[in-house]
């Protein structure tokens, strides 16, 4: 059986994210939103979710490669004809004092070789599919009308050839600028090869600020690229993947929408940000979650939309086809409905640089002793319930494992924030908490199998247990600790050297691909225990799952290898980057800096 991955690459300004095919075409692209409809969506189907493609006349080959620290994408198309290379990116450059991240995608074609013969289709679309747009003829671009704002192609290749999709020799470069409510109203070639630069000098500056260790910086540089461009950077909030239906394998029904923001998914992105010395992004997700903190709720929710919003009804839309025929296609996500206790934590932990890192002024801060107070009454109140844990069991609620620790690690900073500021009353509630959250930890114990099981009074093993040794709940040169990651790694690592979630049913049956997460967990807790050689070695086994770009999918099947699961996923590349730099600060490996 052939190995199935996914045949796109990602480019993104942080307005806006698209999937460009190496056959050229424009997969997937939301407009004006990250969670709106899509404008193109052959993704999940190809009939109806139109086409963006640049191709020749006769039979091809293709290679797509990113622009080195950059993600700026370029496929280069070889035929008999010729050679000619497509590069498209979303411009994003520091102007006027502020970021100028605009809905537009620029698409620029240079021949290379040759006298290829290419034709261009454009047809987007708008209410996932069902809205027919018209195109009406302008003299150096298309319009197309039909959607909440006007779409414009301005491009310097014959309108005619575009109206009538008719081949044309490929004899000097062209550009196609694409955008949403606001047309290009400046010079098409000059505008388009200055924000191309710009953007190349943008995003290679951000990684020449970032510190990256010296241990597989390809990967890292590749992965860190690709969170940034996650986060919706007009509120603050970061999305989990910016596709929705891809299925956990196929058949398999298991296709939900990611593009929203999960807390605890953040977390885990802030720190992978964090290690690397980017702090900007934990500011603005600060700013998100703090609305979302003070709202007359006394819980969080798992997962918000990208303005903050809390009803994400749960729609299947009949009408597509799915990817690969994978149905059904949902827009929206149930889980949002969930009881899930570990964010509380998760949340705290996220922000406690903001309070024991000098490079902040946590002085400025006025309303800090009210923000902890009101995470800390947020667990208080929950520390006691059963909820849905972290693979959000739609039927299932515990008192979870993992819920209990990233309560226990959520005082833990609670306490350290309220003795920065000199609240002695939070740090004395914090204690009281945190002894609470242990107790339910330990009631997790098997002591004669020597494991925390994923729930208290369950035999069953979870992966997220791992994360008992990361979060230094169990210290690291214990017994408790070493017994603990032995027994997970019997019952749930693969030969192939993945990990699965858990191996016992849920509300869809048995599990039937790995988590790629949990794999890169698995090699942090390898390092923390000192088996650094076995986590080097399960780290670099762990590579070969990526795409042609070094981008990682969410599940991978265990048989083939193959991808599956939304594409690509932060989770994912968050797991290889702490996994990188735990590796790394054990090697004690050189950071540039």
């Amino acid at each position: 059986m052939e190995r199935h991955t996914y045949q796109t690459g990602l480019i993104g300004n942080c307005a806006f994210l698209a999937h460009i095919n190496k056959n050229t075409n424009v997969d997937w692209l939301c407009w004006p939103r990250m969670d709106s409809s899509f404008i193109f969506g052959g993704l999940l189907d190809k009939q109806k979710g139109g086409e963006f493609s640049i191709l020749p006349a006769h039979d091809y080959t293709s290679r797509q490669y990113y622009l080195d620290n950059t993600n700026v994408l370029c496929t280069e198309i070889t035929t008999a004809e010729g050679k000619y290379v497509v590069t498209d990116f979303a411009p994003r450059f520091l102007q006027y004092e502020r970021f100028f991240k605009p809905l537009m995608l620029i698409r620029k074609i240079d021949p290379v070789e040759g006298s290829p013969r290419i034709r261009v289709k454009c047809n987007p679309t708008c209410d996932y599919g069902t809205a027919p747009l018209q195109k009406l003829r302008g003299s150096s671009h298309v319009e197309f009308e039909g959607c909440d704002e006007k779409i414009r192609l301005t491009t310097n290749i014959p309108v005619s050839y575009l109206f009538e999709e008719e081949f044309f020799v490929l004899n000097d470069t062209r550009y196609m600028i694409l955008t949403y409510g606001h047309p290009l109203e400046a010079p098409l070639i000059s505008t388009a090869e200055r924000f191309l630069r710009e953007t190349i000098a943008y995003w290679r500056l951000w990684i020449k600020h970032s510190s990256i260790a010296n241990f597989y910086q390809t990967y890292v540089i590749r992965s860190a690229l690709t969170l940034k461009i996650h986060q919706y950077e007009d509120t603050g909030a970061i999305i989990a993947a910016s596709t929705t239906s891809l299925p956990e394998y196929q058949d398999s029904g298991r296709n939900w929408d990611y593009r929203y923001c999960w807390l605890r998914d953040t977390y885990y992105v802030i720190t992978a940000l964090n290690h690397i010395g980017h702090f900007e992004e934990m500011e603005r997700y600060f700013n998100y979650v703090t609305d979302i903190s003070f709202s007359d709720e006394f819980r969080y929710q798992p997962l918000y939309g990208i303005t903050g919003q809390k009803t994400l009804q749960e729609i299947i839309l009949p009408h597509l086809a799915g990817y690969l025929g994978n149905q059904p296609v949902r827009i929206g996500n149930q889980a949002y409905e969930h009881i899930q206790n570990d964010i509380y934590g998760q949340v705290l932990i996220s922000m406690l640089p903001l309070y024991t890192d000098h490079r902040f002024i946590f002085s400025e801060r006025k309303d800090s002793d009210k923000w902890i107070e009101l995470l800390l009454g947020k667990i208080e109140r929950t520390i006691d319930e059963k909820d849905a844990g972290i693979w959000e069991f739609r039927n299932m609620a515990n008192i979870h494992c993992y819920s209990n620790l990233f309560q226990w690690a959520g005082c833990c900073a609670a306490e350290k924030m309220a003795r920065t500021i000199g609240h002695q009353q939070l740090v004395q509630r914090a204690i009281a908490l945190k002894n609470k959250a242990a107790a339910h930890i330990e009631s997790c114990y098997d002591p004669v199998r020597k494991v925390y099981t994923n729930a208290a009074g369950s035999s069953h093993l979870d992966a997220s247990t791992l994360q008992l040794i990361m979060m230094n709940y169990l210290k690291p040169d214990s017994d408790r600790a070493r017994d603990h990651l032995v027994a997970l790694e019997k019952e749930l690592k693969t030969p192939q050297g993945l990990f699965y979630r858990y191996l016992h049913a849920d509300d869809f049956g048995k599990p039937k691909t790995t988590f790629l997460i949990c794999a890169f967990w698995y090699v942090e807790a390898l390092a923390c225990v000192g088996r650094i050689d076995d986590a080097i070695r399960e780290f670099e086994n762990l590579l070969q799952y990526s795409n042609h770009l070094l981008l990682f999918s969410e599940d991978i099947d265990e048989k083939d290898g193959s991808q599956w699961g939304n594409f690509p996923q932060a989770y994912s590349h968050v797991g290889l980057m702490n996994a990188a730099y735990r590796i790394a600060m054990k090697l004690d490996v050189p950071i540039f800096i």
